[in-house]
Order: C-alpha cells, then sequence, then structure tokens
C-alpha cells in the first residue's frame, strides 16, 4: 500500500512538532495501523501567510512537497488577530482550494491557540510535564486569552512552559476526545484531520 503522505503549514514555533503529532494520533483512531508519512511542516507566520498569494504560495509549495498524492493541514491561532474560525476558516480554504483544485486542503484555525485545546482536556494533563494534580478546564477556555499562561500557573514551581519543548509532549498524552467535548475547534480539527486521512487511505488501498 502506498503511504499516505500529509504535507502541514503552521504559524507556531510549537506546532512544527505538535501537529505531526497529532495527526498521527489520529490516524490511529482511524486505523489502528495506519501510520501516514506527515513531513516537516511548513512554518509561515499568520501576518506573513495572510497577504495577498503569501497563502496561495504556501499551498503550492506544500502540494509540490507531496509530489502528486496527499492531503494539505493548514494550521492557524486566532489569538492575535481576533479571528472567528467560522467566518476566517472559510475564506482561507476557499483561497487555498482555489490554488489546488487536485489535493485535499483542511483549514484549522485554534479558538484561541493550539494551548487551548490543552485546557479543554485539562484533568487528563495532570501529573505531566510538571502540571499540578488540581489543573483544571478554565470556564469558556475557548475565549480565554493566554493559554499558556494559564498553563503556566498550574506548572510545578520553579517551571516555565516551553513551546517548542512542552506543547508536542502534551500533544502526545491529552485527551482527545474529551478535548472535542469542550472545544468546537479542535471537534472540527479532529474531524478534518480524520476524515481526510481516512479519505486518503482509502485512495491508497
Amino acid at each position: 500500500m502506498t503511504p499516505v503522505k500529509i504535507s502541514p503549514i503552521v504559524t507556531g514555533h510549537g506546532e512544527i512538532q505538535a501537529l505531526p503529532l497529532l495527526i498521527r494520533r489520529i490516524a490511529l483512531e482511524v486505523n489502528s495501523g495506519y501510520v501516514p508519512m506527515v513531513l516537516k511542516p511548513q512554518r509561515i507566520s499568520e501576518s506573513t501567510l495572510i497577504l495577498n498569494y503569501e497563502l496561495e504560495k504556501a499551498v503550492e509549495n506544500a502540494a509540490n512537497r507531496l509530489a502528486g498524492s496527499g492531503g494539505i493541514v493548514i494550521l492557524l491561532d486566532c489569538d492575535t488577530k481576533d479571528w472567528c474560525p467560522a467566518q476566517k476558516g472559510p475564506e482561507f480554504l476557499k483561497r487555498a482550494q482555489q490554488t489546488r483544485k487536485d489535493i485535499p486542503v483542511s483549514v484549522i484555525l485554534a479558538k484561541m491557540e493550539f494551548e487551548s485545546w490543552f485546557l479543554a482536556s485539562a484533568e487528563s494533563l495532570r501529573n505531566k510535564r510538571n502540571l499540578n494534580s488540581d489543573f483544571v478546564c478554565p470556564p469558556n477556555s475557548e475565549e480565554l486569552r493566554g493559554a499558556k499562561e494559564y498553563l503556566e500557573k498550574y506548572l510545578a514551581p520553579g517551571k516555565a512552559y516551553s513551546p517548542t519543548i512542552d506543547q508536542p509532549a502534551l500533544a502526545q498524552v491529552f485527551d482527545l476526545q474529551l478535548a472535542r467535548s469542550r472545544s468546537n475547534s479542535f471537534d472540527k480539527c479532529y474531524r478534518d484531520i480524520f476524515n481526510m486521512l481516512k479519505q486518503l487511505r482509502e485512495h491508497t488501498q
């Protein structure tokens, strides 16, 4: 069977490692033996990516890296731009799909940021990565600004949160289904990636 390939585009440093881990975890929920080939993500800042033709250039580059088959996953945070995923997501998706109609594309906006998904599954992260046993999901976790800062409040004394180190580690262990139940943006992320992986797997069998 030809390996399924995913070419991600991200805007944060932590997502370079965290998003591939998340994609592989979701693949295992499609099928227990499913291991897609996730290429190293392109990282482009939000301020650059939203400019005319920059998203299109990134999509074209991601498609070229796939060499003709696979899917593209684009992940952006909403914390600095006050974006509404329901409004900006379709806009970015339309631009991406118009660039490469021949390749499946998913655009995911994390509200407010990737770490907000960790807050949504807080109880599953207690006593992991120096998080305290009383780590709890805040009310309206998707509306909370400063998810990283919220996480730091529950770290053991003297510990600081590092996106490039802790984000991938937490992405490996947070409860996906609990996060889905509390975060609409993560539920959309999960469904988009699950459906893309399932579709691509069926086409390569």
